[in-house]
């Protein structure tokens, strides 16, 4: 009997390219970069709005221009809705469909890896990046505060005041959840993946399938349904911004997105096992 372990080690070097492949890609780096730019554009935004009219300038932008350490707090707030999506689902939507249009698919394949194997890399790959976006604009932010702002203390929504390393910590639990909000969208896009040999049609629909979750999620005749749609707690990420956080916020929206991986994982493993990728 043939040993299971030269086949349970295929898991980690497939993954490590996967990871390697998705980050030399110019598109990745692109991506990266505009998402970088919106602090930078929130920062020098908000300098020009806080020079001699500051006094009547909104009391959010007063306390952006106060400390710089909420620059990329907006800026993360900011592109929820739609940049860290549309850039999810770019990822997401390219990971089968874009190796199949490219004929790689079938040449994977080939290893011994598997194709649930093969699912679990591409879909880990896809949550790198999850979590890699909004880091690089807390980042970003971050940088863009100290360079343009004065920085101290944090006023949390609470009220309370903390100091800066606890800002920093904040701002970093921040980026995490955001990142944990995008692991449905991505588990989405995986199984949309898995019905096209096309990649842009599967990253559109992936897109349009996190903006129409958002849309129903404003109908208040739909109030019933809000719970289950994947970005329902997406703006959840400020209640960690109050004195002791709310963790249940963040415990809560965890559960919804491994509900969504779980469903979407599945469904994508059943198409994907029946899917006649070698002909």
């Amino acid at each position: 009997m043939s040993s299971p372990e030269p086949r349970a080690r295929i898991g980690l070097p497939l993954l490590a390219t996967e990871i390697a492949v998705l980050f030399r890609r110019k598109r990745t780096w692109a991506m990266l970069l505009a998402l970088a730019a919106v602090p930078v554009l929130v920062g020098v935004a908000i300098r020009i709005a806080s020079g001699p009219d500051s006094g009547r300038a909104p009391s959010f932008l007063s306390q952006v221009a106060g400390n710089g350490l909420f620059v990329g707090i907006a800026a993360l707030v900011l592109t929820i809705p739609l940049f860290l999506p549309l850039t999810v689902g770019v990822v997401a939507g390219d990971t089968i469909a874009g190796e199949a249009a490219q004929g790689t698919l079938r040449y994977l394949l080939v290893a011994p890896a598997g194709r649930a194997r093969l699912l679990v890399v591409k879909f880990i790959g896809a949550a790198v990046f999850c979590f890699a976006a909004p880091l690089v604009v807390a980042a970003a932010g971050t940088l863009t505060g100290l360079a343009l702002f004065p920085v101290g203390p944090v006023t949390l929504l609470s009220g309370d005041q903390v100091g800066v390393g606890e800002g920093l910590l904040r701002l970093l639990l921040l980026a995490l959840y955001t990142g944990v909000s995008m692991l449905g969208l991505t588990a989405v896009g995986l199984f949309v993946s898995t019905l096209t040999d096309v990649p842009v049609g599967a990253m559109a629909a992936t897109v349009v399938l996190a903006v129409t979750s958002q849309v129903l999620d404003q109908l208040p005749q739909l109030e019933a349904i809000h719970p289950f749609l994947l970005s329902d707690s997406w703006l959840g990420l400020v209640d960690l911004l109050r004195q002791p956080p709310e963790w249940s916020t963040f415990g809560g929206n965890a559960l919804l997105q491994l509900g969504y991986v779980v469903v979407f994982g599945a469904l994508a493993y059943g198409r994907f096992t029946t899917r006649d990728v070698l002909a």
